[in-house]
């Protein structure tokens, strides 16, 4: 499974678009999320995947990482190109990136 950090993954976004899924859900969504990004909660992702963008790559994130790599194992065995995100969004805002809020 291919996967990024938070830095490598903020560095990609300043240079083009790139489609992240934040797969937590309602609750944690609201509390602060990555602008832009697609939101679809594990809990509702088989039912849901057909919202997904088409991408070059699909970058999944969760709260710490474990169910964004289910996911990511999920959408590989599917044929997707997708990329789990190292340590979530935790990660993303112990290293002081931007979130926003519904």
């Amino acid at each position: 499974m291919k996967q990024i950090t938070v830095t490598d993954l903020a560095a990609r976004r300043q240079n083009g678009d790139i489609v992240v899924v934040d797969v937590r859900e309602d609750e944690e969504w609201a509390g602060g999320h990555l602008e832009g990004a697609v939101h679809i909660p594990m809990t509702q992702f088989m039912e849901r995947e057909g919202e997904l963008p088409e991408a070059d790559e699909l970058y999944v994130m969760c709260h710490v990482g474990g169910r964004s790599a289910r996911v990511t194992q999920y959408l590989e065995q599917k044929g997707i190109d997708a990329v789990n995100v190292e340590g979530g969004i935790a990660a993303w805002q112990e290293a002081d990136l931007p979130v926003v809020t519904d």
